[in-house]
């Protein structure tokens, strides 16, 4: 079992012909993934090669999603495009778009969070490393990987991951793997202040899935949803769950890294996200190195 995506889910790449999208739907064609269809505007008909594989390219992604019976969407858009690319995804009714694009005005996130308001279709990020589930073959191939995580570092198995920092999604995932530890599904969902799935959405997920034994939830400064996640945890979550906030330095009212990492108004502190974890009875690691650890202690 997993969430969101499993082995045999179809997807599309928006953007496959740009030198970012096309590098990583080669990554993602090596590590097994069903890379059913490209989109690009202009650009129907052509078609994407490697390793002796041929994937159509599209005009729209309705035609795609139509053609090839792709059912979930990779968004390698330029900024000023990518609100675009995610409303016409989600037009041709997708089950899941994944926006990997870092910059899209938020102002452009905010239309864009209004029209998917009673959509069918599930929006992962913008700004986001996207999602993996791995598979059981060497390196963990023959999985789903979308988006740009490295897939090579995943290995099948029961652990959760959801992340707001890619790198940090990475850290954990590989100190498990290091560990004999496999995954279940490692979502990042983007370090942006207006996205389309949050902790709390993917915790709930992981709880509902019997495959899913443990949890590692990655949060940082900025905002309130690290918060909202622990206090559903401390009350309804049936499995352990560890975490870590990174930004416990930072100065407040100065933006670090991600445009939704900020303390602004005494509000979204480390200070207030690890008491929150406290409360809540998440493991809290100190620092990166004891996210894995942490976890498995409480297992």
């Amino acid at each position: 079992m997993s969430i969101l995506v499993k082995p045999d889910t179809k997807i599309l790449v928006q953007g496959i012909t740009g030198s970012f999208g096309a590098k990583h739907a080669q990554l993602s064609l090596d590590y097994g993934t069903l890379v059913a269809a490209g989109v690009t505007p202009g650009k129907g008909g052509q078609v994407f090669e490697h390793a002796g594989k041929k994937v159509p390219v599209f005009d729209t992604v309705a035609a795609a999603a139509g053609q090839t019976g792709a059912t979930v969407s990779v968004i390698f858009v330029p900024p000023p495009f990518a609100a675009d690319a995610i409303l016409e995804a989600a037009d041709a009714g997708l089950d899941l778009i994944v926006c990997i694009t870092e910059g899209i005005p938020v102002n452009d996130m905010v239309k864009v969070k209004q029209a998917m308001q009673g959509s069918k279709t599930r929006l992962i990020g913008p700004n986001c490393p996207g999602v993996v589930t791995p598979g059981a073959g060497k390196d963990s191939a023959g999985g789903c990987r979308i988006g740009i995580s490295p897939g090579y570092i995943h290995k099948k198995g029961h652990i959760g991951v959801v992340s707001r920092s890619g790198t940090l999604t990475y850290e954990a995932v590989w100190q498990l793997t290091c560990r004999g530890v496999g995954q279940s599904t490692c979502v990042g969902i983007g370090g942006d202040p207006v996205n389309g799935t949050s902790h709390l959405d993917i915790i709930k997920m992981f709880n509902d899935d019997p495959d899913t034994h443990g949890i590692i939830m990655i949060g940082e400064i900025g905002g309130s949803a690290e918060e909202e996640a622990a206090e559903w945890v401390q009350k309804n979550c049936r499995k352990p769950v560890a975490g870590f906030i990174a930004g416990a330095t930072a100065p407040p009212g100065r933006r670090m890294g991600h445009a939704g990492a900020i303390v602004s108004g005494g509000k979204g502190t480390a200070a207030a996200k690890i008491e929150a974890f406290k409360q809540a009875g998440i493991g809290i690691a100190a620092t990166p190195s004891e996210m894995a650890d942490t976890l498995l202690k409480m297992m």
